[in-house]
């Protein structure tokens, strides 16, 4: 029987026009330019501004963008699904906003948020819906308003984070391309170094959480970059060995953009060289379930039909994972 896989068909990404410098936050909190890139890599961020915008505004961008350009009608869509921690409201989903404004109507949708390691969560889900040619059209949005839960003024975390969006379609293929093998994983006792205190059904919203900060990103940054370092860089070798992949199998890298020094050190553990390893993390900053969906939209003119590409990515929570993928098509 020929085996049926979920390719990666068409790649479109939204950032908002607005770009907060370094420069910028040195006026908002004690810290300077040369502070942040040597420790994170990154220069500026964009931020989505206006009012009454949110996380379906930047989602539904990215998809109306990649139906335009790869000719599809948004009826023959029949499932999306949004990663992101930064819904537009608890409910309804914001995959549902989404595909209304993208004018996706034959289409069911949910929400998916596990963290920044949500996008690859949902290309491996949305995948065995294609695979068993449930649906031959489905589109994973990763996308975030990160800034609605940055605290600017905590230096630690105000630096990290931007706003953006990114969308996949996937479609089957009987090729040897597509999503080819994944390992995702979680561990919850990660839940104290990196999460929000407040707003969910423990800790509901109040005047005392408003007035204690709780509604913002909160992040103890040594632990989580020392467990960040050891986990993706550790899945992406895994994968790797799991599937006899060498260093020079690799065509390209495309790590979750956290931390220039975590993306470092996963190439490093690869034994991939910096001219296969996806960075735009200076521009973009950390936007969580974006990340990666951006990268392969900058990238998208460089990738050729067969390419091994390595996803890899580590969130709050904790999560992480990779996906080995053989892209589908020439740009």
């Amino acid at each position: 029987m020929t085996k049926i896989r979920a390719a990666i068909t068409g790649i479109h990404g939204y950032v908002p026009p607005y770009i907060l410098t370094n420069q910028e936050l040195e006026k908002m909190v004690d810290t300077s330019d040369e502070w942040i890139r040597s420790r994170t890599g990154i220069r500026e961020r964009h931020i989505l501004k206006g009012e009454g915008l949110g996380t379906s505004d930047m989602g539904a961008e990215a998809v109306k963008g990649l139906l335009e350009k790869t000719g599809t009608s948004p009826d023959e869509i029949g499932l999306l699904i949004c990663a992101t921690v930064t819904p537009d409201m608890v409910f309804p989903a914001t995959a549902n906003i989404i595909s209304n404004k993208a004018g996706i109507k034959n289409a069911f949708s949910f929400d998916m948020n596990a963290a920044c390691s949500g996008l690859l969560y949902a290309i491996v889900t949305a995948s065995k819906f294609v695979e068993t040619l449930s649906f031959k059209k489905v589109i994973v949005v990763g996308a975030d308003k990160m800034s609605s839960i940055t605290d600017y003024t905590n230096r630690e975390t105000c630096i990290l984070f931007g706003d953006a969006a990114g969308a996949i379609l996937l479609e089957p293929t009987t090729e040897d391309i597509g999503i080819m093998d994944s390992i995702l994983m979680s561990d919850g006792s990660g839940m104290q170094y990196l999460h929000m205190k407040a707003g969910g059904s423990v800790k509901p919203p109040s005047h005392d959480t408003i007035e204690a900060r709780e509604h913002f990103v909160f992040q103890e940054g040594q632990a989580v970059f020392k467990f960040a370092v050891t986990r993706m860089a550790d899945v992406s070798a895994e994968i790797m060995e799991k599937n006899n992949l060498t260093a020079d199998d690799i065509s390209w890298l495309v790590p979750h953009q956290a931390n220039l020094r975590i993306i470092d050190a996963t190439a490093r553990r690869m034994g991939v060289g910096k001219d296969k390893v996806m960075v735009n993390i200076e521009r973009y900053g950390n936007t969580t379930g974006a990340t990666i969906p951006l990268c392969l939209w900058e990238w998208e003119k460089r990738l050729k039909k067969g390419d091994n590409i390595i996803l890899a990515a580590f969130g709050g929570g904790f999560t992480w994972g990779s996906i080995w993928v053989k892209w589908a098509y020439d740009s």
